[in-house]
């Protein structure tokens, strides 16, 4: 299907970054968990239920793409004072949450740990397109 309309640029963007020293298999489910908040907390990211040819409906996806980066540890850590600077929607994903098993865990782990001590693997910025390539200055694209 052809159409004559122009791409559609976002005024906001979605991304994750990740430390760049985790396997693949935890690079992936981080990234679910990183995102899957954004949803609830801005509900314009989300866009309309799919359906297929034959009436078989879908879940809405993001709208827009999620772009995904990976830096260093110290890298994660800078990005997290600048996103917290900015007032931007964050998630975050800690190293001690890969010996939890539930959600309550989860918060349990997080709360424990001062915001500067954090053992952050991965975090999820969604906001102004300039403010989140401000927060994730040094980062580069995911392989």
């Amino acid at each position: 299907m052809e159409t004559d309309e122009m791409p559609v640029r976002f005024d906001t963007k979605i991304a994750v970054l990740l430390r760049e020293d985790m396997p693949a298999w935890q690079r992936l489910n981080v990234t679910a968990f990183l995102v899957s908040g954004f949803g609830t907390e801005a509900p314009e990211v989300v866009g309309e239920p799919y359906q297929d040819a034959d009436g078989t409906g879908y879940l809405r996806m993001f709208r827009q793409p999620v772009m995904v980066f990976e830096g260093t540890k110290e890298l994660l850590t800078a990005a997290h004072s600048r996103a917290l600077g900015r007032g931007v929607h964050l998630s975050i994903f800690t190293a001690d949450l890969f010996a939890t098993g539930d959600d309550r865990s989860n918060r349990a782990a997080v709360r424990a740990v001062g915001r500067d001590r954090l053992d952050l693997v991965g975090l999820a910025v969604h906001g102004p397109r300039n403010a989140v390539d401000k927060i994730l200055k040094g980062a580069w694209k995911h392989p």
